[in-house]
């Protein structure tokens, strides 16, 4: 029993001392503004974050801040799952773009041709409105029934997404026509998951699993279903309250898989940030389509806080300061994350945080501003 704990500590030791001189990064200037810019986060007791820089297809700084949970200060690492949320949603989109690939779907199929006992007003929606959020669905969190979330997380009753699917059913009409304009849909995105698993005949983590997460040697992570599987290494969600911290990491909105499902680390993004840069599941033209903004007549997409923007599939595109830029932010009870890519500057920033009170793409765009010269 000794020996087996004391390896395991040495492991731990090793493993500690790598994800630091990770951290140190090559470049030791631009280390030092990485590091005062996440300062404030640095903590033995307290959520935090990891953070990862790419530059030029390498790691140029890597390092976790804070804890994954108040009972075990387990220390934030590379290793370390968070939620995703909404960046769940580049994953859901590429799984609907293996299908096409693979002739098993179609982007101007209709909803009603998925699902032909849905109600007629999904004849005029299509795969691509549901990709690019212009569908008009109902928001489903404004049908739920009434779930009570002030329950401790073993009697917290959540909605699953067949039970989205019914309750859209039960609607007689979209909130505009659509492809007329545009709105953030996360329920678009949670029928998106299900079409996958009505085309492919499986389940939809189970897709993800073999066709994404396996393909790529993302091993850990995962489209999480409690009761069903596991989160390894896992970070829990936390809001700041008066004195400290209360542990907030599921809600009755948590357990919907296509908009925000998703666990994973700054290590197996790494991977995804790689195939995403060498094409490796969908070559340069046929990626295209979620690159590509759409463009309704009442006008282009907001992002956050009401600025311009613009959305392909699962990404939105609004550059910065000149640069090129595919992006996107997810925010869920207790978890805020953003993954940051400027394809032309070969620089790719993420940031996985677990506490509530960050904005992580504000701490994104200070890093870009370290890295990408005036265009």
């Amino acid at each position: 029993m000794t020996s087996r704990v004391t390896r395991h500590y040495v492991s731990l030791v090793i493993a500690s001392l790598a994800f630091s001189l990770a951290a140190r990064g090559t470049d030791r200037p631009q280390t030092r503004q990485l590091g005062a810019i996440f300062s404030q986060l640095c903590s033995k007791s307290a959520p935090g974050a990891a953070v990862l820089v790419i530059k030029d297809g390498q790691k140029v700084y890597e390092r976790g801040y804070g804890v994954t949970d108040l009972r075990t200060l387990r220390p934030i690492d590379s290793h370390t799952n968070f939620r995703l949320a909404s960046v769940t949603k580049q994953f859901t989109a590429m799984a609907i773009m293996l299908l096409v690939h693979e002739g098993k779907l179609r982007y101007d199929e209709r909803l009603t041709d998925v699902f032909p006992d849905f109600p007629e007003y999904g004849r005029g929606i299509t795969i691509r409105n549901l990709l690019n959020h212009t569908s008009g669905l109902q928001d489903y969190e404004d049908l739920m029934p009434n779930y009570d979330s002030n329950v401790p997380y073993d009697r917290l009753r959540q909605i699953q997404d067949s039970e989205v699917l019914e309750l859209l059913k039960q609607q007689r009409s979209t909130k505009f026509s659509p492809g007329s304009k545009w709105a953030y849909s996360n329920s678009g995105y949670v029928v998106l998951g299900l079409v996958v698993q009505k085309v492919s005949g499986k389940s939809f983590g189970e897709f993800l699993r073999e066709r994404i997460f396996v393909a790529l040697k993302m091993l850990n992570t995962v489209a999480y279903q409690k009761g069903k599987n596991e989160v390894r290494n896992r970070a829990y969600g936390h809001t700041p309250e008066a004195g400290g911290w209360k542990q907030t990491d599921q809600s009755t909105t948590s357990a919907t898989l296509g908009d925000g499902g998703i666990y994973s680390s700054l290590d197996d993004l790494t991977k995804w940030d790689r195939a995403l840069r060498d094409h490796t599941l969908l070559d340069e033209e046929e990626m295209r389509p979620a690159l590509t903004p759409v463009t309704p007549p009442a006008g282009p997409p907001e992002e956050p806080g009401g600025k311009r923007a613009d959305y392909g599939f699962g990404w939105f595109l609004n550059p910065y300061k000149g640069h090129k830029r595919m992006w996107h932010y997810g925010e869920t009870m207790g978890f805020r994350t953003t993954i940051q890519r400027f394809p032309d500057g070969q620089l790719t920033i993420i940031i996985l945080s677990n506490r509530s009170d960050l904005a992580p793409a504000d701490f994104a765009l200070k890093v870009a501003d370290i890295y990408l010269s005036p265009p």
